[in-house]
Order: C-alpha cells, then sequence, then structure tokens
C-alpha cells in the first residue's frame, strides 16, 4: 500500500502541476503531501496543502472539488490500478502551522552568547569523590 499511495501522490502532483488549467489552483502554492488509498483501491484521501489565507484555501477547494473527476480519470491513464480510486481532497495546514512555530522559537530564542554563558555556567565542574573534607 505504501508503493501505492507514493506512486498515486507523485502522479497527482504531476497532474495538478501540468494538466490541470484552473487558474485557482497555483502549482506553486499548492502541494499534495500525502494519500491515503483504502486497500480496496475504491477510496483515496489526498492531504494537500495550501499556502495563503482562508479565501485562497477555499477556491483551491472548491477548484480541485470540480476537477476532481479529470484528475481521477487522468490517474487512472497514467497508473494501472485495479480500481480507480474516487478522490476527496482534504486540506492539510501542517506546512503553515510549522512555519508559524518556526516563527515562534526564532522570536522567542535565547541570543547565541547567552545560552553558550548558560551551557558554561552548566557544566562546570563539581567536585570529585574523595575531595578534600571527607573522611575514608
Amino acid at each position: 500500500m505504501d508503493r501505492i499511495n507514493e506512486q498515486v501522490r507523485r502522479e497527482l502532483a504531476d497532474i495538478l502541476r501540468e494538466e490541470v488549467k484552473d487558474p485557482r489552483v497555483d502549482i506553486r502554492l499548492v502541494s499534495v503531501l500525502k494519500v491515503e488509498t483504502t486497500k480496496d483501491l475504491k477510496y483515496c484521501k489526498v492531504y494537500v496543502s495550501v499556502l495563503g489565507d482562508d479565501e485562497k484555501r477555499t477556491e483551491v477547494r472548491q477548484a480541485l472539488k470540480s476537477a476532481a473527476g479529470f484528475i481521477r480519470r487522468e490517474l487512472a491513464r497514467r497508473v494501472n490500478l485495479r480500481n480507480t480510486p474516487e478522490l476527496s481532497f482534504v486540506m492539510d495546514d501542517s506546512i503553515e502551522y510549522g512555519i508559524h512555530m518556526d516563527t515562534l522559537f526564532r522570536k522567542y530564542a535565547v541570543p547565541e552568547k547567552d545560552a553558550d554563558e548558560a551551557e558554561a555556567a552548566e557544566t562546570k565542574e563539581e567536585p570529585a569523590e574523595g575531595s578534600v573534607g571527607e573522611e575514608n
């Protein structure tokens, strides 16, 4: 199933890039992240990431929904499967979430000089066993 999912993901990305002529699907802003196909190959969830605001996501969702039949037909032509799965597109915002988290980390990150000083303070040598003051 992993090989089928990866092949379908690659082909869908290629179809979106080369075949879909809808101006709402700007391939620079749309990425096919993951594909989950059922074992009987009847249904396929396509996780799509769209960079942009909610309005852009809504436009892309509508464009993909209206082009689903065409995309499925192209997929059937390119991939030799027993059944060509029915496609359902799911918006995935994990890339935007990652960008948001990275921005927060950078905003609240400790400057490198302070981090080096804090690390040096933590690694000061502790007294070894059998040091002065202990009786054996």
